[in-house]
């Protein structure tokens, strides 16, 4: 169909799907879930599969996660040519499946990891397993070709995430217009939140220092100025203290840090953060949704909303599987139960 056509039958399709969503009000129905059985049923149909919990909790997430991806590949797919965007997103999946493919080689493991598959979009040949240099041979990573050792891994999974960032934002630039500017702010809060949650992960979970950090963040230039569009609020972090609730009073995103009322020892918690700024780039997501409903902008905004979904639906899986009660569930996935 043409372009127009496709634009319209894709925002109608895309909008009857987030109906059905565990989105917006309807999320609370993932939280008041009992058990993974319970789980299993709301997501999807058919018969149970009878395994023990923490295969079943697994089985949950990866389920949740292709048929994500096989939505939206249905989506575009009625597009003639896609917009190099819409392409983009998708290989996002890519990119994390050549870090969990780097990660097992690292460690010896004989089998090839679980990977998303998103069929023909995707630019490695997992078939070449386990030589890591015909898996990215002739692609945009062909200079990911040694296993890394184990020390090295963070090193090349930064590299990777600042090659996906330059792409999309490449792609971002391809457009014109109100969708280009809608979809800039879009990227641009999610890239910044990025490499926040980065210094946050490296400083608390590897005890790195500022200066060791800074050459890890994905920058929109070269120059790697303060002010750089992409790493400006990550660098303002650098030197905060971990354990110091007061240094993070008066940060910009000061609201996302976990609080400190129960008088504990307290330490920032980037797993909060991190929901805390997935749940405002959904929020993003959804306004944009319907701003402009015939161009690509609704549908990059429907990934991002399906993600964030996709990210609810693990929170209450491993919750579920450990034990956890609905109220812990939503903390950790950072939803006040109130909302």
């Amino acid at each position: 169909m043409d372009n127009s056509a496709a634009s319209a039958y894709v925002y109608a399709k895309a909008g009857g799907i987030l109906a059905k969503s565990f989105v917006g009000r309807n999320a609370s129905k993932l939280f008041s879930v009992k058990s993974l059985r319970d789980l299993y049923s709301l997501l999807f149909l058919g018969e149970i599969p009878a395994v023990p919990e923490i295969m079943l909790a697994k089985l949950i997430e990866t389920k949740a996660e292709q048929v994500f991806i096989e939505q939206y590949i249905d989506l575009i797919e009625n597009y003639s040519k896609p917009s190099k965007i819409l392409i983009s997103l998708l290989q996002f999946y890519d990119y994390e499946n050549l870090k969990e493919i780097g990660a097992a080689l690292s460690l010896g493991e004989s089998s090839l990891p679980k990977i998303s598959d998103i069929k023909k979009y995707s630019f490695l040949n997992c078939k070449a397993w386990p030589n890591i240099q015909k898996i990215t041979q002739d692609s945009k990573v062909s200079w990911y070709n040694k296993v890394p050792f184990i020390s090295e891994q963070q090193t090349f999974d930064s590299k990777l995430d600042s090659q996906y960032i330059s792409e999309i934002w490449n792609a971002v630039e391809e457009l014109s217009g109100e969708t280009r500017t809608e979809i800039e702010h879009l990227l641009k809060t999610e890239i910044s939140a990025r490499n926040i949650i980065w210094v946050l992960r490296l400083k608390v979970y590897y005890g790195m220092n500022g200066e060791e950090i800074r050459n890890r963040l994905a920058f929109a230039t070269p120059s790697k100025r303060k002010n750089d569009l992409f790493a400006s609020d990550a660098l303002k972090i650098l030197d905060k203290n971990i354990d110091s609730y007061d240094e993070w009073k008066n940060w910009k995103y000061h609201k996302f840090v976990n609080s400190n009322d129960d008088g504990s020892v307290w330490e920032i918690n980037p797993s909060y953060v991190e929901t805390k700024f997935r749940n405002m780039i959904d929020e993003i997501s959804y306004r944009s949704f319907h701003k402009n409903p015939m161009s690509v902008l609704s549908l990059v905004s429907w990934f991002k909303i399906k993600q964030n979904e996709l990210n609810n639906i693990r929170a209450v899986a491993e919750g579920l599987r450990l034990d956890l009660s609905s109220e812990k569930i939503m903390n950790v996935a950072g939803i006040s139960a109130s909302e």
